[in-house]
């Protein structure tokens, strides 16, 4: 069993400039993982790519991707399905170039139509499975559990497709799993659930989250925060992990990025783990 931690996004900590000095910071403070942020949006060569793969290899610091935050797959207009599509692909090209191991997207809304979403949703994965099949890319499509109840993503909804694509996987945010449940988590349920996909590895974010409440026993996430200021409890997760012995990459998404995976560490160190 591995365990990887690490930060979204170049840390706090790092003095040089760009995601190469992140992830050689990741490397000096002793995580051994880094997402990188698409989030608002593509900007990054084939060239870039290939030299962050490069250093990433030679640090053993894994690298993952968040995919641009505007993408809706079940959107009434198919120009917006398009240019989403299009953003995860070109995600998936260059997260294969630099060796990075998932691209984690959030998916899309139900809209008006909740079971005519999940078959567009379901329908866009197919194609882009298919395009990740016929590159021969090794890198996962990681759909991202949501926090909003307007959002397509729960665990049941997101463990439906990856039943039936070879390159689809969940992508565990369980703090927006516990915000979209109202405050309530279970992690060996989740586990659980996930057994029928029959993982070697889990891909997850983790970070405290403040949360409203919408109807009885409803929730939607309102931002994420550190692990001291707010639920879920880490330690209780960390101890199923040990427990599964199923290697995992856990990705802070806290806002003080760094400091959380490091503490994310010591917690694991504290169960017995060594890194």
């Amino acid at each position: 069993m591995k365990i990887r931690l690490g930060p979204s996004g170049i840390p706090l900590s790092c003095k040089g400039k760009g995601t190469i000095e992140g992830i050689k910071t990741v490397a000096k403070l002793g995580l051994t993982a880094m997402e990188i942020n698409f989030t608002h949006g593509i900007y990054m060569s084939l060239k870039t790519a290939r030299e962050l793969g490069k250093t990433a290899k030679e640090l053993d610091v894994e690298l993952s991707i968040h995919v641009p935050y505007y993408i809706n797959l079940a959107s009434e207009k198919k120009k917006i399905i398009e240019a989403s599509k299009k953003r995860i692909i070109n995600s998936l090209k260059l997260g294969n170039i630099m060796n990075a191991t998932v691209v984690a997207v959030h998916a899309g809304y139900y809209g008006r139509d909740k079971e005519k979403a999940k078959q567009m949703i379901f329908k866009a994965c197919k194609e882009i499975n298919e395009k990740i099949e016929k590159n021969n890319w090794n890198i996962k499509f990681g759909l991202e559990t949501m926090g909003k109840q307007k959002s397509f993503g729960t665990l049941k909804e997101i463990i439906e497709i990856c039943k039936r694509l070879k390159n689809v996987i969940p992508y565990l945010d369980l703090a927006h799993i516990y915000a979209r449940n109202g405050g309530q988590i279970n992690y060996k349920e989740i586990f659980d659930e996930l057994k029928v996909l029959k993982l070697k590895k889990y891909h997850c974010h983790f970070s405290g989250i403040k949360y409203s409440l919408v109807g009885i026993r409803r929730g939607n996430e309102k931002y994420h925060v550190p692990l001291r200021e707010a639920r879920p409890d880490f330690e209780p997760f960390a101890k199923e992990i040990l427990k599964r012995k199923i290697d995992t990459t856990i990705i802070s998404e806290s806002p003080i990025l760094e400091k959380d995976s490091l503490r994310m560490k010591k917690i694991f160190e504290r169960l017995g783990y060594k890194f």
